[in-house]
């Protein structure tokens, strides 16, 4: 019965993702949602300009009309539901006013970077609030071993940390056509299995909704993208896969499950200490994707490459947490 409410719950996700494509797409496009692109940004991707974004909408619904749906049928609505619900609206409201401000008031750089940090701290502390009142745990483990530490209080600051520095780094790597969408739907089925594996059946069918929706949402978004799913998609989607890793103690996998998206942030990072620091730059240009870019590869080559990257690091943290 489980395993049947799992593959409904997936084909539910995708289907309603790729039905609101033929409505939302022509939506933003009328009302002019396009892709602002970087004059600094590689000038392949000049030609993408005014293609729709905020595309990250269709996700978000899909997700959440499919949980709600398949959770009150089949049981009732537990607080891990609403706290992944929680979270991922949250971060998706806050990155389509982003979204917002970009391609409605003509500001291409969006919030500022206070503002959003602001907001996601936000969300990140009521999330930790309302997990507490609940009486969850604020040990971390260390995969493949027993060993714990409850960080008490200090929990507050490792979820803080988490949501936004996950938020964010799952946002980096959206700048390819399918290249997040793919990436994402590995790990969110990687974290299903793992939730399935320890019986936390809520979380595992909130992942492969979002597995669903996300899938639904590359038949649209693969190369040539007709969307793009902007900070609205990308913000939501970093918050629900760090809440899926706090809610299942995996907050340490969560480095070698998302590892695209460390290496991604990473790039960054190292480009901006080794510019500022000697005036040189190790990348052509971060994030990483775009230095592959710069040295030849082609968009697909990327995209697939770092496809699979994200699978082995997918079944590397599955192997470690279930058979070691």
């Amino acid at each position: 019965m489980l395993e049947q409410v799992i593959i409904f719950t997936i084909l539910m996700s995708f289907l309603i993702s790729v039905l609101l494509s033929p409505v939302i797409i022509p939506f933003l496009r009328r009302l002019k949602f396009g892709q602002s692109i970087r004059e600094e940004g590689p000038q392949s991707h000049q030609k993408k300009s005014g293609t729709p974004t905020m595309g990250g909408v269709m996700i978000i619904l899909s997700v959440v009309i499919t949980t709600i749906v398949m959770t009150g049928k089949f049981s009732e609505m537990s607080v891990e539901m609403y706290l992944l619900l929680f979270v991922t609206v949250g971060y998706g409201l806050l990155g389509f006013l982003d979204d917002f401000i970009k391609v409605v008031m003509k500001r291409n750089l969006g919030l500022t970077s206070r503002q959003k940090l602001l907001g996601q701290v936000i969300i990140a502390v009521i999330f930790y609030i309302v997990y507490t009142q609940f009486g969850f745990s604020t040990e971390i483990g260390f995969p493949g071993t027993e060993w714990s530490i409850d960080l008490g209080w200090g929990y507050l600051v490792l979820v803080t940390f988490l949501l936004v520095g996950g938020s964010n780094a799952v946002n980096l790597t959206d700048g390819l056509d399918g290249l997040l969408s793919g990436t994402a739907a590995i790990a969110f089925g990687a974290f299903a299995i793992l939730a399935w594996n320890t019986m936390q059946y809520d979380v595992a069918l909130f992942s492969v909704a979002v597995v669903g929706a996300v899938l639904g949402f590359l038949v649209f978004n693969a190369h040539p993208a007709k969307v793009f799913m902007g900070d609205t998609g990308s913000l939501a989607l970093g918050g629900a896969i760090v809440a899926i890793a706090i809610l299942t103690k995996m907050e340490i996998l969560l480095a070698l499950i998302g590892g695209v998206f460390v290496i991604e942030t990473l790039s960054v990072i190292i480009q901006v200490i080794s510019f500022k620091t000697t005036g040189k730059r190790i990348f052509k240009m971060s994030p990483l994707h775009h230095h592959y870019e710069l040295i030849g590869w082609s968009e697909w080559r990327v995209v697939v490459t770092f496809w699979t990257v994200g699978l082995i690091f997918a079944v590397l943290g599955i192997y470690i947490e279930v058979w070691l």
